[in-house]
Formats: C-alpha cells, structure tokens, sequence
C-alpha cells in the first residue's frame, strides 16, 4: 500500500470504506430463493387475477435472472426456482379455470 493510498484510507470513514461490499456467491443464491418464495406464498394468498399474474411474473423473473451465466448462481438454486415456477404455473392456471367455471 503506498503512502497516498494510505493517507485516502485514513481519511474516508469506516462506513464509506465497506460502503460496496461484494456480494458473495451464496448471497445472491439466498436473495433469489427468498424473493421466489415470498412471491409464491403471495400468490397463494392472492384474491385476483391480476394479483395473481403480478406474483407469477415475479417468480418468472427471479427465474430468468437464475439464466444468467458468470453471476454465482447454483445450479441447485436454479433447479430449486424452476420447481417454484413450475408449483406457481399451476396455482395461476387452476386458479383461472376456477374462474372461468365460476363465470359461466
């Protein structure tokens, strides 16, 4: 470290030092997860259809941030969201028919 890098150090404060951690491997893993689940459980909880369509696009999202290759993103993690798409694809469906019945 030379000594101008030293003096930049010692002036900046603790918090703007750590101010950009990087995010590690398993922390977008855990992010991704816990945003698909939070958005399942809504959808569950859901009393319309464009309530339900919200959520649903949501897993779809974290799903196809899951695509991404380079980001740290499990395999595992991506298994496990396609699980959760496949769960919501047909709580949204059944929950249309439901619908559809209940019009006609």
């Amino acid at each position: 470290m030379t000594a101008k890098t030293r003096a930049t150090d010692d002036t900046l404060s603790l918090s703007e030092q750590d101010r950009h951690p990087m995010m590690s491997e398993s922390d977008i893993n855990t992010i991704l997860m816990n945003g698909a689940q939070i958005s399942l459980t809504k959808l569950k909880r859901a009393q319309t259809f464009d309530a339900r369509l919200y959520y649903y696009a949501e897993i779809g999202v974290y799903l196809e941030v899951s695509l991404s290759r380079g980001a740290g993103i499990s395999d595992a993690t991506r298994e496990e969201l396609e699980e959760i798409h496949k769960e919501a694809t047909h709580i949204h469906m059944d929950a249309n028919k439901l619908l559809n019945i209940l019009e006609d």
